[in-house]
């Protein structure tokens, strides 16, 4: 034969079942790379995890109007309405202001008392 003479009719003799190996060959991959196609699937596979809970349907208390609201005593929960332990440093100095002319002090000793006392 020479480099330009072909044989078509044998190329078409052989071109289905070439096509069916073809086939076959870029087949059988596919099916070997899919272990859970067999039953039971693959010992390797680790078992699927469990379903996520269902979601809660607990209706939200609504607030009514004039009743007063639950405290919570968690820091992110509402407001504290708990007065504090002790009065802050303006309302101490104030009640130091007022007492001091109470206890006799002058104007030049009042301003020591007040410090003394509001520090306490």
């Amino acid at each position: 034969m020479l480099v330009g003479d072909h044989d078509i009719c044998a190329m078409k003799a052989l071109s289905p079942s070439m096509f069916a190996i073809v086939l076959l060959l870029a087949g059988a991959p596919v099916l070997a790379q899919n272990p859970n196609n067999m039953v039971g699937g693959s010992p390797f596979n680790p078992p699927l995890p469990p379903p996520p809970p269902s979601p809660s349907m607990a209706v939200p208390v609504v607030p009514k109007l004039g009743v007063a609201s639950p405290q919570y005593s968690g820091p992110s929960y509402g407001y504290n309405n708990a007065p504090h332990p002790h009065p802050s440093f303006h309302k101490r100095v104030s009640r130091c202001m007022a007492e001091a002319p109470a206890g006799g002090f002058g104007p030049g000793d009042r301003d020591a008392y007040v410090r003394s006392c509001a520090n306490r």
